[in-house]
C-alpha cells in the first residue's frame, strides 16, 4: 500500500471517530431530554388523577347550546 493511501485511510478514520462521538453526543442529550420529559409527564399525569380524584362532582356531559 502507498503512503499516500495508507495517509488517506487514517484520515477517513480519524473523521469517522469524531463523527461518531459527535452522534453519541447528540443521543445522550436526546436520551436525557427524553428522560426528563417522561419524568414531567408522569407528574402531569398524577397530578391531573389528583385533581379527577378530588372533584366532588362529575363534570357535565358535553351538549349542545340551546340556540341550536
Amino acid at each position: 500500500m502507498s503512503e499516500d493511501r495508507l495517509v488517506d485511510i487514517e484520515s477517513k478514520l480519524a473523521h469517522q471517530d469524531q463523527l461518531l462521538q459527535e452522534l453519541n453526543d447528540v443521543v445522550t442529550a436526546q436520551q436525557s431530554t427524553i428522560m426528563r420529559l417522561e419524568d414531567l409527564f408522569e407528574a402531569l399525569i398524577e397530578r391531573v388523577r389528583s385533581i379527577a380524584e378530588s372533584s366532588p362532582e362529575p363534570a357535565p356531559p358535553d351538549e349542545r347550546p340551546p340556540h341550536y
